[in-house]
């Protein structure tokens, strides 16, 4: 198969997974938790830099992966996965509500557990045996 297809399967293949987890995952937090706070967007949003930093980490430094599986996994899965657009239309739509401090609240936490998340999935990765 040609480079250029494989990893246009590859993303492809990773960007289906990635999309239709994250709408599947927004569904049920939002059943579970309740829609006053995006639960779901906050989730997802840190637990894919969570895995980008792990991934990434095995990746590039433990093991061999294939460019195409990474292509899947980063590019594919992970950029449909998180998603910053959901991240400040669930922001503008506290604040339309009113909801000042929460949109504060999730601005910030987003942003800096964002940070955390990705740090603690590089650091769970090196302490791997």
């Amino acid at each position: 198969m040609h480079n250029s297809l494989r990893v246009l399967l590859a993303i492809s293949f990773g960007a289906i997974a990635g999309t239709l987890i994250r709408y599947y995952l927004t569904l049920y937090c939002n059943q579970w938790l309740g829609t006053a706070f995006p639960f779901g967007t906050f989730f997802i949003n840190l637990s894919g830099a969570f895995v980008m930093g792990f991934f990434t980490t095995l990746a590039v430094e433990r093991t061999t992966i294939s460019p195409d599986l990474r292509l899947a996994v980063t590019v594919g899965f992970l950029g449909s996965y998180t998603t910053f657009s959901s991240y400040q239309l669930d922001a503008k739509k506290l604040l339309i509500a009113g909801h000042w401090e929460i949109t504060i609240l999730y601005w910030m936490s987003s942003a800096i557990l964002g940070v955390l998340s990705l740090e603690l999935g590089i650091y769970l990765a090196r302490r791997l045996p």
